[in-house]
């Protein structure tokens, strides 16, 4: 059993114990103490990532190889943005509270272990790890009742879906006799021979995931959790853990049930379809630009789908790049929706927008950098992650849903670009408050990162690429 495997999920849940013990030892407020160790932790676990060997190990739990390496770092780095997002939030909300810091960090562990699972036991672990963390911080704000109505919302229905994943699971092991990936993908291997019962088994499965990337129709609690949440939270919750599932469920598709793909792919077409409609025709009405982004997510989801459903090497390429894209973008996002604050009020309107350009030029241009993106607009990083997508639909012959992506894409356009328009030419009230630093940087960091992505993809794609190949082998 090769233990030095798990080496940087050791290390940083061991970091975890750490921080919170300083955090209850010491008598004085260690909220900024403890959020620039778990950065620290992240950094180290980042180092040990790269610097791991691939392989298999815990009697065929766990694997590590260049597709987790690749999904590991980007969940290292969102998990990285969203502390750095909760310094200021926190400070003004009245919620400095070391746990805060050590919730993420656990969460990011089980972030970590999904992306390495090569057993459904391990994937289920991996995936309560995360889930249980991020309910507590849905409802970090104990005094307010809109998170406590979204920490219990995504609690009820985030068991819901555990529950149904169960359920598939134990159909998957019940009619295949292993829960191994590469058991699984041996017994599977002619699919002549796969039961009636296997298949409900695996559609179940897609569905407990399903839930947790918030695609049609296990989207139910979104809109609700990401407004009623503590900002910082959503920031953290749109970009970690949407990271992490899609990755756990490209790993689950394409390994122990690729030889499936004839049976589980209509589902994900369905599933994108819905999502992409829903994203582009649920956000339109709305005004408060959390809720917005809710949508805005469920939208994205469905794009990263079509890759997916794609079942190709391209398509599976194309999901990495699209996540990686997505991430800067919605970190930077929530940056600027943090910075709306007048005399120390945070601001979720987007009516709150109107003037902006005149009074903060900085964040508008940040503002209308990543709208663009999110629009798909070159030459911004989302409209390089959509041509990905788009081409590997069209390269396996899925040309409806390239079509309807397109159009969806034309269509969620529309309150991109209200966004931007009510920031440049609405006129506006006073100006905000001083954007701290913390955002500043984060605001920086994922708009350099989106306008001059173009200027040199090649590292990224190469990444995502031998990413794919090794998800395939």
């Amino acid at each position: 059993m090769n233990w030095t495997l798990a080496l940087p999920e050791i290390v940083l849940a061991c970091c975890g114990m750490a921080i919170l013990l300083i955090g209850v030892l010491q008598k004085r407020d260690t909220f900024h103490l403890c959020s620039m160790l778990t950065v620290g932790a992240f950094l180290i676990t980042a180092e040990l990532v790269v610097s791991g060997s691939p392989g298999l190990g815990y009697n065929g739990l766990f694997t590590v190889d260049t597709f987790s390496t690749f999904v590991k770092l980007l969940v290292l780095v969102a998990a990285t943005l969203g502390v750095i997002l909760s310094l200021d939030y926190n400070e003004h909300a009245n919620l400095r509270r070391f746990e805060f810091p050590v919730l993420m960090l656990y969460s990011t562990v089980g972030m970590l272990v999904m992306a390495s699972a090569s057993n459904l036991m391990s994937l289920y672990l991996g995936l309560e790890l995360q889930s249980l963390s991020i309910y507590v911080l849905a409802a970090f704000a104990r005094d307010e009742l809109r998170s406590s109505e979204a920490g219990l919302k995504y609690f009820v229905l985030g068991s819901l879906a555990s529950g149904l994943l169960l359920y598939g699971v134990s159909l998957v092991y019940g009619f295949s006799g292993t829960m191994e990936f590469a058991r699984l993908a041996q017994a599977l291997s002619n699919p002549a021979h796969v039961s009636p019962g296997l298949t409900v088994g695996v559609v179940f499965v897609i569905a407990g995931l399903a839930f947790k990337i918030s695609a049609v129709p296990f989207h139910m609690w979104t809109p609700d959790v990401y407004e009623g949440a503590p900002t910082p939270v959503t920031a953290f919750l749109s970009t970690a853990p949407k990271v992490a599932a899609i990755a756990l469920l490209m790993r689950v598709m394409a390994t122990p049930f690729g030889h499936l793909l004839v049976q589980w792919q209509q589902v994900i077409i369905l599933v994108s379809i819905l999502s992409m409609l829903l994203g582009a025709l649920g956000a339109i009405g709305q005004r408060n630009i959390k809720r917005l982004m809710a949508y805005s997510s469920i939208g994205h989801m469905g794009y990263a789908l079509i890759g997916l459903a794609a079942g190709s090497e391209a398509g599976l390429r194309g999901v990495l790049i699209y996540m990686l894209t997505y991430v800067f973008m919605s970190a930077g996002t929530f940056a600027c929706i943090l910075a709306m604050r007048r005399r120390g009020r945070m601001l979720e309107q987007i009516s709150d927008l109107a003037g902006l350009s005149r009074t903060d030029p900085g964040l508008a241009l940040a503002f209308a950098i990543f709208m663009f993106s999110m629009a798909g607009i070159p030459p911004f990083t989302g409209f390089f992650g959509k041509y990905f997508i788009f081409t590997s639909a069209v390269q396996s012959g899925l040309w409806t849903l390239a079509v309807i992506g397109v159009l969806t894409s034309v269509v969620g356009a529309f309150y991109y670009i209200r966004i931007i328009k009510v920031i440049y030419f609405d006129a506006g009230g006073a100006e905000f408050d001083h954007c701290p630093a913390s955002l500043s940087v984060v605001a920086a960091a994922g708009a350099l990162f989106t306008t001059f992505f173009f200027v040199l993809p090649a590292p990224f794609i190469a990444a995502a690429d031998a990413a794919a190949k090794a998800l395939l082998l």
